[in-house]
């Protein structure tokens, strides 16, 4: 990494780079992050119920990618993954969103404040180099608007979280996310309404997310960057493998929470 891992502050705010006027260099703000999170606790606590298993896998300091599993018609689980790590570790996650996110008028701010980021490589790269946390779901829009019938399945998976972990030398932290694929599901798709770039138009099975409980389990960081050189990156063979590998471990975690789940076995942290 280039930069050395950002201090927490004197007055209890969460850790950033101040690049001028209170913000980091895409616009996060630390006391933006502290009032969202208090405005969405009683949704984090008492709606979604969120609990989570795995959470010392999260790192107190340094770069790591979290690869999660994607759901629903808008990014409420981002959301419940955002609020569990500042929960248990004290740090802004920095999601990764897909580039039409930055076209949606006040959300695109909204989402700047309290650490989203478009998806650009430089971007990312920028993040991973000033040792951030940040989030990537490889499923992107396929995700969110899987059919029901197809909860739990990982859809069409992009490589670059491998490339990134590679070339930057970071781990990947697998997360299994339990209960966003039944909260909010798409029940249709208008793919002539093309909203500031957006691929369609959800129309969701109910006019809210149900409150169903989350369950989130965080798996064991997997080293890809041991494995191969940091110009390994740029061979597709071998980025392609990598991201196998994450969608292999995260299948196999997301069916140890479903069965933990029908167990009734799921307790967790908050």
């Amino acid at each position: 990494m280039t930069s050395a891992p950002a201090r927490g502050q004197p007055d209890g705010l969460p850790a950033f780079r101040d690049a001028g006027h209170g913000y980091d260099v895409f616009g996060l703000d630390p006391r933006a992050a502290r009032r969202a999170a208090r405005l969405c606790g009683p949704l984090y606590r008492r709606y979604f119920r969120v609990t989570s298993t795995g959470s010392e896998h999260l790192p107190a300091t340094g770069a790591a990618i979290l690869v999660a599993n994607h759901a629903g018609t808008l990014p409420v689980d981002g959301a419940m993954l955002w609020l569990d790590v500042m929960a248990h570790s004290g740090r802004v996650l920095r999601p990764v969103a897909d580039l039409f996110v930055a076209a949606f008028p006040i959300v695109n701010t909204v989402f700047a404040r309290i650490g989203v980021v478009s998806g650009t490589r430089q971007n990312v790269r920028h993040l991973l180099e000033a040792g951030e946390l940040i989030a990537i779901f490889p499923e992107g829009t396929t995700g969110v608007a899987k059919p029901f019938r197809e909860r739990y399945r990982l859809q069409a998976w992009r490589v670059g979280h491998a490339e990134l972990a590679i070339r930057h030398r970071v781990p990947v932290i697998p997360v299994a996310i339990i209960g966003s694929e039944e909260s909010w599901p798409v029940a249709f798709k208008l793919r002539g309404v093309r909203a500031f770039g957006a691929p369609y138009l959800p129309i969701p099975a109910s006019p809210v997310p149900l409150p169903v409980r989350y369950h989130l389990h965080y798996g064991a960081p997997l080293a890809l960057h041991r494995d191969h050189p940091p110009d390994a990156a740029d061979d597709p063979v071998i980025a392609a493998a990598a991201a196998e590998r994450v969608k292999v471990a995260l299948a196999e975690l997301i069916a140890r929470g479903l069965e933990a789940r029908r167990a009734g076995a799921v307790g967790g942290r908050r």
